[in-house]
């Protein structure tokens, strides 16, 4: 117990000593953009074309490199108009007035001559519920709400959700964000939503036919010339993929977190993240009795993550990353808390070789092209969760389980304002899984990596297309073919199951949705979705049924 305790003592004496270095150093502060933003698209389809380099391998970025990227591009912009498309310069200007915070913490704004000026931030210029600004604290607040009706099923829903956000800086060394929001949904739409992309609900509270849960993320962050340090609980995603991600996606409820992001070169970048999961395994040796008859105190299982990622960009447009995780559990350890430590031989040491002590370690790596072949982002992610180089052409003693995803888009091609994408996924028996229930790659019993499980493949395809500024319509479809869940001891057993074994369901998709952002932040929307399910029997047959949504939304936030 003295051990154990000191381990932790040290470990957060070690992450306490690395903020006050870093508040030492010359430094600023970082706030980050949330992932659902469509500016990240917006940066994305521009970085397709090659008007700027983008690094968002990991996501969220901070609203600095963002606001960096939009005066990048105006420059490029002024000096070659028809780089652009009419709606992505009226795109630009609208995205800028959401920076100006952020310009007016720069102080500055670059001329058409190439001269920096004094910028002088107009809050009023974009709508805001709330803004203040002071030589010590600059912030933004604007509430959150909305409204989603919806047939599902011939069976009417409707989803309501409110809350608050605030984004802000301190002085010159600290940033911070907070988002806030309370969700009451029909128990059908939320039970739809586990098998797809959507967030897992957590903390649900039930009514009859209906759930409430709610949402929060925040995060402290401060950067400097070469790195940032933030604290939070957020969504993190890793790696790119429109119908889902392999490696970190937001799948999972959001999780709290350490990152640490370094990049001395423009050639080369480092992130680590040291993340606290929840295990939903109960505790057994920590069950007490309370005041109450029949109502002990009980206390989950500790869970984290540690990761970390090398990303190398050799040439414009081209970014190759090597990254490792390790989910590990019952106690903080130092050697994870490590960022250049090698996971898989702390691993090792830790349990000396006994796999029944031991943690559960990943390997995963991403190459992403854009702008070699005009217009186009080309992309590949592979991900390992076990695999043995000498058994892997061997039948009889084959146990390898990894997962990749192929996938690739094209912009503006052959008409402006266009993008279209395709996809293909497929995931082997048994990613993601583990016999010790507090090591699996999930969180709060939603998978980190990958939406659809393992023993899966998908393929998908989308057209978008924008008619305005704010305008965006999109047509989608994919076809997922499912096997069985299978049981422990086939995981451990040679050969491995074979792909899709078991029973199978097959899902079929397409839908439709539109979505128009009249000014900052408020929206409406429309999506229509039709799904089948077809399912094997014992006997080899398969059952059919299909389900059927529309939705229409008007919200403010997101």
């Amino acid at each position: 117990m003295f051990i154990s305790n000191l381990k932790y003592s040290f470990s957060l004496k070690s992450i306490l000593l690395f903020i006050f270095i870093a508040l030492s150093t010359n430094n600023s502060q970082t706030v980050f953009e949330p992932i659902y933003r469509d500016i990240y698209p917006f940066l994305s389809k521009l970085s397709s074309k090659g008007i700027i380099e983008l690094n968002d391998e990991i996501l969220p970025l901070s609203r600095k490199y963002i606001l960096e990227k939009i005066i990048e591009v105006e420059q490029v912009s002024k000096n070659n108009p028809k780089i652009v498309t009419n709606i992505e310069s009226e795109e630009l200007a609208f995205w800028k007035k959401e920076y100006g915070l952020e310009l007016q913490l720069s102080n500055k704004e670059i001329d058409e001559d190439g001269t920096a000026r004094i910028f002088e931030y107009d809050p009023y210029d974009r709508f805001r519920a709330f803004y203040y600004s002071s030589e010590f604290l600059k912030l933004n607040s604007d509430p959150i709400f909305g409204i989603r009706k919806g047939v599902l099923d011939n069976k009417s829903y409707t989803h309501w959700w409110n809350g608050i956000k605030i984004q802000g800086y301190l002085s010159d060394w600290l940033g911070f964000s907070f988002d806030f929001r309370d969700n009451h949904e029909s128990l059908d739409a939320v039970k739809l939503k586990s098998f797809s992309s959507n967030s897992g609900v957590t903390g649900k509270y039930k009514f009859g036919s209906t759930v409430d849960y709610s949402e929060i993320h925040t995060t402290l962050g401060i950067s400097w010339d070469w790195g940032s340090f933030s604290v939070g609980k957020d969504f993190i995603n890793w790696g790119y993929g429109e119908s889902g991600k392999l490696v970190l996606s937001s799948k999972a409820p959001s999780f709290p977190f350490i990152r640490l992001d370094v990049y001395p070169t423009n050639w080369l970048r480092f992130n680590y993240i040291h993340a606290w999961l929840h295990s939903d395994v109960i505790d057994s040796t920590e069950i007490y009795s309370s005041f109450r008859n029949g109502y002990n105190r009980i206390q989950y299982r500790q869970k984290y993550l540690a990761s970390h990622t090398l990303t190398l960009y050799p040439y414009d447009g081209l970014s190759i990353s090597l990254g490792e995780s390790i989910v590990y559990s019952d106690r903080l350890e130092i050697s994870y808390l490590m960022p250049l430590m090698f996971f898989r031989l702390a691993d090792h040491y830790l349990s000396n070789t006994n796999n029944n002590a031991g943690d559960n370690s990943q390997f995963f790596g991403m190459i992403s092209s854009r702008n070699h072949i005009p217009n186009t982002h080309l992309y590949g992610t592979l991900f390992i969760d076990e695999i043995a180089v000498s058994d892997l052409f061997d039948a009889e003693r084959e146990r390898n389980q990894f997962g990749f995803t192929l996938g690739g888009s094209v912009v503006d091609l052959p008409v402006d304002d266009l993008q279209l994408t395709v996809e293909f996924t497929k995931i082997y028996p048994f990613v993601y899984r583990h016999y010790i229930p507090t090591q699996t790659y999930e969180n709060q019993g939603y998978v980190l990596g990958h939406w659809m499980g393992h023993n899966s493949d998908l393929i998908y395809g989308s057209i978008k297309y924008w008619f305005m500024r704010g305008l965006r319509a999109e047509l989608w479809g994919q076809y997922i073919r499912k096997g069985g869940d299978g049981i422990v001891d086939q995981q451990y057993t040679r050969p491995s199951q074979p792909f899709l074994f078991g029973l199978r369901k097959n899902h079929s998709y397409f839908g439709f949705n539109i979505k128009y952002e009249f000014m900052h932040d408020i929206f409406a929307e429309a999506n229509y979705l039709y799904r089948t399910i077809s399912e094997e029997q014992v006997s080899g047959s398969f059952t059919d049924k299909s389900i059927t949504e529309l939705t229409l939304a008007v919200y403010y936030g997101m």
